[in-house]
Parts: C-alpha cells; sequence; structure tokens
C-alpha cells in the first residue's frame, strides 16, 4: 500500500485525488511530534502546512519517506539539504496561492493610500473628517518588487492599469522582464522605488534583510509592503523608519513575532515594536492571511495532487 500520513489540515480534495489514484490517506494531524515520530516509518508520503519541522530526526525515523508535499509556498520548515540527500522529494504550491497574494497586497496598499481603515472607524463613531482622511493616489509611482517568483510576478500583474512604473530586483531570476514590468539591479531599486514590495522566501539570507542599513539604503521615502514572511523585516527598525519617516507607511500580513503554527499570538506579550505598529495609523495589519481565501484553499491542494500525480 502507498501510504500517505496528513500532518497538517489542508482542503480534502487532496485526499480524494490521491486515494483515487490508489494511496491509503490517513489524518494525523491531532498527533503531537513524539507521536507522530513513531508512526512516521508507516508512510511513503507525508502532507504539512507550517507547524511541523521536518529536520533531521524526522527524516531518521522515516526510512520510507519518497516525497513531502508543504501546502504553500515556503520551505524553510524542511531541511531540503537533507531531503535530496534521502532522495526524498519535495513538493510545494506557490501557484495556489499567488493570485490571492498578489490582490491582498493591492488591497492593503489602496486602503493605506485612501487612509480607509481609519476613516471607516471614524464615520462609525460619527466623525466625518473629509480633510484629515484626504488620500493619495497611486499613479505615477514607481513600484519596486522585491523577489519575482510567483507572488511577485502576480503582484506586477496586477498593478497594470493603475499607471505605476513597476521595477523589480530578483537575485537569483534573470530575464523576466516584460511590457510592464522593468528588471533592475539592486541599485537601481535603491533610488527609484516610491512602494517596495516584499516577495521573498526565508532563508539565512533573506532572514532580517530589511534592517536599518538596507531601508537606509532608499533615496526617497517609501511605502512598505510584507506578504511574504515576517523575519524578512526587523521590526525595530522598522519602526524606527516609521518614527523618522523613512518608511512613510507599512502593509503587513506578516509578522517578525509570528510561532511556526502562524495560530498562537498574544498582543501583550509581544515587544515596544509591535505596539507602535499596533496603534500607528500609518500602519495596516493582517493576520498572514494574504493567501488564505476560500478559492486559494482549494487550489494549494489541487496543485499539489497534480505535482504528486505527476512524478
Amino acid at each position: 500500500m502507498k501510504k500517505v500520513i496528513f500532518i497538517d489540515s489542508v482542503h480534502p480534495i487532496l485526499a480524494e485525488r490521491l486515494e483515487a489514484a490508489g494511496y491509503v490517506c490517513e489524518w494525523k494531524n491531532e498527533l503531537d511530534r513524539e507521536e507522530i515520530l513513531d508512526t512516521l516509518k508507516d508512510y511513503e508520503g507525508a502532507v504539512i502546512r507550517s507547524k511541523f519541522k521536518f529536520d533531521r530526526e524526522v527524516f531518521d525515523a522515516a526510512p520510507n519517506l519518497k516525497w513531502i508535499a508543504r501546502s504553500g509556498a515556503g520551505m524553510e520548515n524542511i531541511d531540503t539539504k537533507l531531503a535530496e540527500e534521502r532522495r526524498v522529494k519535495c513538493f510545494n504550491s506557490p501557484e495556489g496561492n499567488r493570485d490571492a497574494v498578489a490582490e491582498h497586497a493591492i488591497g492593503m496598499l489602496l486602503a493605506l493610500f485612501n487612509q480607509l481603515i481609519q476613516a471607516d472607524a471614524e464615520v462609525r463613531k460619527g466623525e466625518w473628517n473629509r480633510e484629515k482622511n484626504r488620500g493619495i493616489e497611486l499613479r505615477g509611482k514607481t513600484v519596486g518588487i522585491l523577489g519575482y517568483g510567483f507572488m511577485g510576478e502576480a503582484f506586477a500583474q496586477r498593478l497594470q492599469g493603475f499607471g505605476v512604473n513597476i521595477i523589480a530586483y530578483d537575485k537569483y531570476k534573470s530575464g523576466f522582464g516584460n511590457d510592464f514590468v522593468q528588471e533592475v539591479d539592486l541599485p537601481t531599486l535603491f533610488e527609484q522605488t516610491d512602494v517596495l514590495s516584499i516577495h521573498l522566501p526565508l532563508t539565512e539570507e533573506t532572514t532580517f534583510m530589511v534592517n536599518e542599513e538596507f531601508i537606509n539604503r532608499f533615496k526617497k521615502p517609501i511605502y512598505l509592503i510584507n506578504t511574504a514572511r515576517g523575519k524578512n523585516v526587523k521590526t525595530a527598525d522598522l519602526v524606527v523608519a516609521l518614527k523618522n519617516e523613512k518608511i512613510l507607511g507599512a502593509c503587513l500580513d506578516v509578522l517578525e513575532y509570528e510561532k511556526t503554527s502562524f495560530e498562537s499570538l498574544k498582543a501583550d506579550e509581544l515587544p515596544e515594536a509591535f505596539q507602535y505598529l499596533s496603534k500607528s495609523n500609518k500602519v495596516i495589519l493582517s493576520p498572514h492571511v494574504a493567501g488564505w481565501t476560500q478559492k486559494s484553499y482549494v487550489k494549494l491542494s489541487t496543485v499539489l495532487a497534480e505535482k504528486i500525480l505527476r512524478q
């Protein structure tokens, strides 16, 4: 029997597709880590999201493992080098939620520029502050995209029609420029950007990449969007930049302080930098839901099923 363990919850269409192809799918997302380690030897496939880490201990407990399917884009919770050594294939599904992430980023940016969160709260209290809530326009600005994978490209596509200049930098990708996005080097990104949108994976290289030194290299004050990983940005340095107006506003779907599961965040236990963000009308926050739509929930599992069944 080809057995698959579901360690995290995903849309059931993945199990349905695999079972139709002859796999036996077992949902074990209620087990703790030690219980999972005890049973992994029975499976050739594993399905995860973000909370479970595939490190050496896990690989050692899974001698029959042939593949790991990660529902989502980031692969930071899998030791991919070790997986390659053990000849374990790793699948992810950034194609499944790229549209959701791009639309969410656009929505946050427009809400920030037009003061929609603040204005909505004031009108609900009977306050009618038109001048205070005068917005700014996106048209004519240069949007810099940092990282041009599935998410960065989808964001660039959504920006068409807004009358913006779109530039993108990706250290590990080239030749992607086209009619609506200009491929640039990092100095040009720093020189021209008005709005910076981060679309990076979380690696040793990108952890806290957006820090004080990085922020201060921009020629102009910028707006910042992060729908990638919280630890791409050093929050304390972001707060300093917001205070001195090197960063004019920020849209943050992800936070440095998120736990691995992204599900247990207690505001009163977070540092002073977060307290500033939570009170600032120059900041819009959301709980890591940019890629978390009704449609993407299905697409993430559908994409994984297709990749697994093609191997």
